[in-house]
């Protein structure tokens, strides 16, 4: 659950290192999450407390081991439900690549690395739900100003 079905795993597989592979679970994740908004908001709040749920979970059974090991990916799904609720493809391409930036560049958003640093499992998700939340705010813009309806 902690690899998201997989796909934290990949790049390790392919090149031997897990560079990378958060990025690569959220464009696994991004069209689920997008999908889901075709069943409505509450079906993307649903979905996004869920993977939320299980990945603080999952995420505990290894953080004292694997700490924020590169293969947790479930973190950056969550993050990806977050960052995409109500928003259709193009306004939610714009949250993804948001949210990734957040998520990567953590110190260049305010708040991102200071719940990186909460302890345990829930530090390492808190980085991905506040990077998920610039990402929003970004997509939300964007379909304001970008893709108005």
């Amino acid at each position: 659950m902690a690899s998201w079905f997989g796909s934290g795993l990949i790049l390790r597989r392919i090149r031997g290192s897990d560079l990378g592979s958060g990025t690569l679970a959220s464009f696994v994740t991004f069209p689920v999450a997008v999908w889901l908004g075709t069943y409505g908001i509450v079906a993307q709040l649903l979905a996004t407390a869920v993977v939320l749920v299980l990945a603080v979970w999952s995420i505990s059974a290894l953080v004292a081991v694997e700490g924020d090991a590169g293969w947790i990916v479930i973190d950056e799904a969550a993050g990806t439900f977050i960052a995409t609720i109500s928003l259709g493809w193009g306004p939610g391409l714009v949250a993804l690549a948001v949210f990734r930036a957040a998520d990567i560049f953590k110190t260049a958003f305010p708040g991102v690395a200071h719940a990186e640093r909460v302890p345990g499992a829930i530090g390492v998700s808190a980085d991905d739900v506040v990077a998920g939340v610039y990402g929003l705010a970004a997509g939300l813009l964007a379909e304001a100003f970008l893709f108005p309806a």
